[in-house]
């Protein structure tokens, strides 16, 4: 498969990841972005300011490891949190970032981070294999400084080698794995831990 091809599967994957994604109400108005890293480490990532469940190919654009662009197309803004994430993790392929009401929500009982434990559907995150476990998602303040808030996940993501995704408050959930397919199994598996720990807390009916 040479750069083209691949460049078009991932533009295809993320089309359709965005459509299912807002088919569940994760992505309103134009916020989210989402990306794929192709074989020779460019990266495919939705364009700023489009409805992530109307994407087309044209919405789709390529990136350098340094969150340049590469065809001339403007990136979102937060564009620096795929690439430092590409950069901390080498074996993942694929990021998602919805503006889910659930992890919004999250972040707004939950201050610094939320602790899901002795779940049956942790099994759904790799390497995981038991209910009797934890995983703890951090919660970081927002920030306009998308440069300053990467270098803040990257240094809480040096200590915490077992993260599988975090929140950024008041804003949304960012997660990550090997497949565009992992990534969205680890986006809905959020999504369902988050509404029961909402509901325990008796935030949500």
């Amino acid at each position: 498969m040479n750069n083209n091809d691949a460049f078009l599967s991932a533009a295809q994957q993320l089309i359709a990841a965005g459509r299912f994604i807002n088919s569940k109400g994760w992505v309103p108005a134009t916020s989210g972005n989402f990306s794929i890293r192709l074989p020779d480490d460019t990266i495919a990532i939705t364009v700023s300011g489009k409805h992530k469940g109307h994407l087309e190919i044209d919405d789709i654009m390529l990136i350098d490891a340094t969150a340049q662009s590469l065809d001339g197309k403007k990136p979102s803004a937060e564009t620096l949190l795929h690439t430092s994430l590409y950069k901390h993790y080498s074996d993942i392929q694929s990021i998602l970032h919805p503006h889910s009401l659930n992890a919004t929500l999250i972040s707004k009982v939950f201050k610094t981070e939320i602790i899901l434990k002795d779940y049956e559907l942790l099994k759904a995150f790799n390497g995981i294999t038991t209910h009797e476990t934890q995983i703890v998602v951090p919660i970081f303040p927002n920030d306009q400084d998308i440069a300053r808030l990467s270098v803040v996940v990257e240094d809480y993501l040096k200590q915490h080698t077992d993260c599988y995704a975090y929140i950024i408050a008041g804003h949304g959930l960012y997660t990550w794995g090997r497949s565009i397919d992992e990534t969205l199994r680890y986006l809905e598996a959020l999504d369902f831990l988050f509404e029961c720990e909402l509901r325990l807390h008796g935030v949500k009916n």
